[in-house]
């Protein structure tokens, strides 16, 4: 649902033809949000811009026959199903070298194609839970808690997009297995080698404090929430001159980032105390020009409507008959070149290029504007 197409749709945005192949009844996706612009769902939308969707039936021989041709002429075919169906369905490298030795497959499940937890369903909750993601995630003495988006799917997307790549650039083909719990284990970098290297438990802190770094956390300002994050001694000490309070430089227990560490009650004590005084504007106007981090908590609205967003252009909007439909941009800039974004394709609207693939088809056309050298498959089911 998500992982496969949004690592298709980064592809797609960097000038990758990709195709979608979907059962004759659609992803799943399709249905997923509430929110429609004419024919297009918001959910689907926002991961399969600029792609072509055909349909198939991989069940049948004819739909793995299809599979075949258009992998045949491609660079990569990305999966995103259990690996049983994976291995069912002839979507490995091995079922499809022979019809391009050079094709890179993406097989992106939840546990790896062989591992003992391999063919158990997999959602990004599931990895959150069994990664310790969510055991370190909210306050000490509240329940486990999610991120508040899909950080599995999203970061298993972009490994699957880094790897494919990786593939291309050498220059052979092959089969890249990327699990979303090894991919959350990989981004616990430091939290787990903390646990491996001395058996210090990852713990939750109040306010999303930092483990290592004081005062790094959110703190509680007259009329909302501030987050400050001071990583450096030079940092403190233009806080605390700003802040007036300079007996904090000299105080054994405030002078420096051990000493902060090692007294940390104490000094998040204080500082809160002094942060409760002034509001969450006020702090920001004060600090963030001495170069200290700091930053007020915004919605997700009022970032998407912020001045830094429409100056990096990461809010599109793309012409549909029924209107405009808005969705984030791609994060990746490339100096001189523009990202061309397309409408997500309706089911089954690009099933001509299985006709163009065949083997007794004609040349395939692309479509005015994208790029013939870079192609990709994705499948999501």
């Amino acid at each position: 649902m998500l992982a496969g197409p949004y690592c298709g749709m980064l592809l797609a945005d960097l000038g990758a033809e990709v195709i979608k192949i979907e059962p004759p009844g659609g992803d799943i996706a399709r249905t997923v949000s509430p929110h429609w612009i004419g024919p297009h769902n918001a959910y689907f939308a926002s991961l399969n811009r600029s792609k072509r969707s055909v349909t198939l039936d991989l069940a049948t021989a004819e739909g793995r026959q299809a599979l075949g041709a258009l992998a045949s002429t491609a660079h990569a075919l990305v999966t995103n199903l259990r690996p049983s169906a994976i291995r069912k369905l002839g979507l490995t490298y091995d079922d499809l070298k022979a019809s391009n030795p050079r094709l890179v497959c993406v097989a992106l499940t939840g546990y790896g194609l062989d591992s003992p937890y391999a063919d158990r369903p997999a959602y990004d909750y599931v990895i959150q839970a069994l990664t310790g993601v969510m055991a370190l995630a909210g306050e000490p003495d509240g329940p486990p808690t999610k991120t508040g988006y899909s950080a599995v799917d999203n970061s298993a997307g972009m490994m699957g997009a880094l790897g494919l790549l990786a593939k291309i650039v050498e220059g052979r083909g092959g089969q890249l297995d990327i699990a979303m719990y090894d991919v959350m284990l990989s981004q616990l970098n430091y939290v787990a080698g903390a646990w491996l290297n001395a058996g210090e438990r990852g713990a939750r802190l109040a306010h999303s404090a930092h483990p290592y770094i004081v005062p790094a956390q959110l703190f509680a300002t007259r009329d909302g929430w501030l987050m400050l994050f001071i990583t450096h001694d030079d940092f403190w000490r233009r806080f605390c001159g700003e802040a007036g309070r300079p007996e904090w430089l000299t105080d054994e227990r405030f002078a420096t980032m051990a000493a902060r560490r090692a007294h940390r009650e104490a000094v998040i004590a204080a500082v809160a105390d002094l942060i409760s005084g002034d509001t969450t504007e006020r702090w920001v106007a004060r600090l963030a020009p001495l170069d200290v981090v700091v930053a007020g908590v915004d919605a997700l609205e009022q970032a998407l409507a912020s001045e830094q967003v429409a100056h990096r252009k990461m809010v599109v909007a793309l012409e549909t008959p029924a209107g405009l439909l808005r969705a984030v941009g791609n994060p990746i800039k490339i100096d001189g070149q523009a990202t061309a974004y397309a409408v997500p394709p309706l089911l089954g609207e690009h099933n001509r290029v299985l006709a163009e693939c065949a083997p007794s088809g004609p040349r395939r056309n692309v479509r005015p504007g994208r790029s013939t050298r870079k192609k990709a498959s994705d499948w999501s089911a």
